[in-house]
């Protein structure tokens, strides 16, 4: 393939518009009841008819002005390969049971890479009328909020001791990875400060870019759950990856601050956090 240079400013602005519009989309569109189009992995982990048409509502807008690009979206609307050397990893909807009960931390998430690496990411929160960003090499940024119209620079938490770190977790639809999981988050549990359980990756990510969070780590991760998150938490100075010496995958996602992530990994890792 013949690299093409592309403007990340102008990736990153459309990513941050599609977001937008998908989030106002998913706000002003959530129905009254619990209605399900259907189940994925088990009977639990559900996609609604919003998750779809937030999907056609992004890959609609990008393909008008990307036709050429790539896209991986995660309920499947649009998965291509492109051949511009830019690819879309859309999720249109992290944490879809929390916005079918009506609770605030769902979020839309886009992230962007060009020739195979991540050069830059979105992650639209509606319910808080936040949004973070960032561009590879050019930190991390969140406006709306309290934060006014501002784009207010995101650092994760000064580093504290693994026994005072407030970590975040998630747990996988399939009954036995649940169990699991169940048994790391209870022997993790005496090690730090306390361990919070948002429902949304992404949301967890951007946390922890934020400083409301010391860390986060999650096994069963998708690429659609962690590319703008990845990014924004690592612009935001935290440090991501995966087991040691690997980056962060579907095997186990951790991000942390500085100080905290190597201790958080190195434990996981002992207590068997990537495994079922």
């Amino acid at each position: 393939m013949t690299r093409v240079e592309h403007s990340v400013e102008t990736l990153l602005e459309l990513g941050r518009e599609a977001a937008q519009l998908a989030g106002r989309l998913l706000r002003d569109g959530r129905p009254s009841g619990l209605g399900v189009a259907a189940t994925k992995s088990s009977p639990v982990d559900v996609v609604t008819e919003m998750d779809i048409a937030a999907e056609k509502l992004i890959t609609d807008f990008l393909i008008d002005f990307r036709p050429l690009d790539g896209y991986l979206g995660e309920e499947g609307g649009t998965t291509a390969e492109g051949v511009s050397g830019v690819r879309w990893v859309i999720d249109p909807l992290d944490g879809t049971v929390n916005y079918l009960y009506g609770l605030p931390s769902w979020a839309v998430s886009i992230g962007i890479e060009m020739y195979g690496e991540r050069v830059a990411g979105v992650v639209e929160v509606p319910m808080r009328g936040e949004t973070y960003f960032a561009h590879r090499g050019r930190g991390a940024f969140v406006t709306g909020g309290v934060h006014g119209r501002k784009d207010v620079p995101l650092r994760c938490r000064a580093d504290a001791p693994l026994a005072e770190a407030l970590v975040a977790t998630g747990f996988n639809y399939v009954a036995e990875v649940r169990a699991h999981q169940a048994e790391v988050a209870r022997d993790l549990i005496p090690q730090v400060r306390d361990i919070r359980r948002g429902g949304s990756a992404a949301l967890d990510l951007c946390d922890v870019a934020a400083g409301r969070l010391d860390g986060y780590f999650e096994r069963g991760l998708h690429p659609w759950d962690l590319s703008a998150g990845d990014i924004i938490a690592r612009e935001a100075g935290a440090l991501t990856g995966g087991r040691p010496g690997r980056p962060a995958d579907g095997e186990l996602t951790v991000a942390a601050t500085p100080g905290v992530f190597e201790p958080l990994q190195a434990l996981l890792d002992e207590l068997g956090a990537w495994h079922d």
